[in-house]
């Protein structure tokens, strides 16, 4: 079978420069591989959660077009999941990107699996409610030590990722941000401002870069005001980030990477979703052409 016509799903609510203009290199690699590629944007996928048979509308309207493939570019999990149910190839599949986009669900995931800073989840509660008893907080610095780092379990780009350095702090942080989701990890003091991001696609690291940050924040995010540079991954840092894919059953993903004390990878996080072109502008390499590339070897294959 040919991957002779796909689908990009992307999130309605992103509509901005930063995210359309990947989709058009996604729509640009289809072209080249003999590939049609229509965007739709997840409100215009309609699926019913009570029909006893999977039941999907496109812009109101049956579907009278079956794509050979989804290119699955949001978070919009039960979406994903009814086309799967409906019975379309999803790059990258519903319980892989669920297991991404919690960051909570990830390290559960993963515990003892890959190497990981020593992380613990925060007692739920409801966001209309927050947390009314912090006790908790102290024994998080007494497992952890100070300072320590909160992440709120949704978050891309290094947004909602804070670092603590005492008790109060953390008090006073979890009354601004309310009753989200979150977890406490030890601070990794040894990555401090840097990081590594390395592109996934189909089992293979194709690109990597190590971000820094000169202004004394302990985040190296781009979009925070980081600075990247090309960076040749080490044969355990590449092994890292492709076991971290295959566990969590991704085509292609971002792996993040942080520095141990003797220099050695430690997972920080993976996005299902990563954003390319930073580190298209840092190495020449285009992840939407190796992306693409996969998904029509794999519908070539039947996997």
């Amino acid at each position: 079978m040919e991957a002779k016509y796909g689908w990009l799903v992307v999130n309605r609510f992103l509509n901005t420069q930063k995210f359309s203009e990947l989709y058009g290199w996604f729509s640009a690699a289809a072209e080249r591989y003999g590939t049609e590629l229509e965007v739709y944007a997840n409100d215009e996928l309609t699926p019913s959660l009570t029909d006893g048979e999977p039941n999907i509308t496109l812009c109101g309207k049956p579907i009278t077009r079956t794509p050979d493939f989804v290119l699955f570019y949001d978070k919009d999990i039960r979406l994903a999941e009814q086309l799967e149910r409906y019975g379309l190839r999803l790059f990258n599949t519903a319980r892989a990107i669920e297991l991404c986009d919690d960051k909570s669900l990830m390290h559960a995931f993963l515990a003892g699996k890959v190497p990981m800073p020593q992380t613990y989840s925060a007692p739920f509660t409801y966001e209309n409610i927050g947390y009314t008893d912090t006790a908790f907080v102290d024994r998080m610095f007494e497992l952890l030590g100070a300072p320590l780092v909160v992440k709120e379990v949704y978050g891309s780009f290094g947004q909602q990722v804070y670092l603590c350095r005492t008790s109060g702090e953390a008090r006073a942080l979890l009354s601004r941000i309310g009753g989200k989701k979150l977890i406490f990890q030890r601070f990794i003091a040894s990555s401090f401002g840097r990081d590594l991001r390395l592109n996934v696609v189909g089992g293979r690291v194709i690109a990597a870069m190590l971000r820094y940050n000169e202004h004394g924040d302990f985040r190296a995010n781009i979009s925070n005001g980081g600075s990247m540079q090309p960076h040749a991954p080490s044969l355990e840092e590449e092994a890292l980030a492709v076991r971290t894919a295959e566990l969590l059953g991704l085509d292609f993903c971002g792996v993040d990477l942080l520095f141990g004390e003797d220099g050695s990878p430690i997972l920080c996080e993976v996005n299902s979703n990563a954003h390319f072109k930073s580190i298209f502008d840092c190495t020449g390499v285009n992840a939407a052409e190796a992306i693409m590339g996969h998904i029509v070897e794999c519908i070539k294959r039947g996997a």
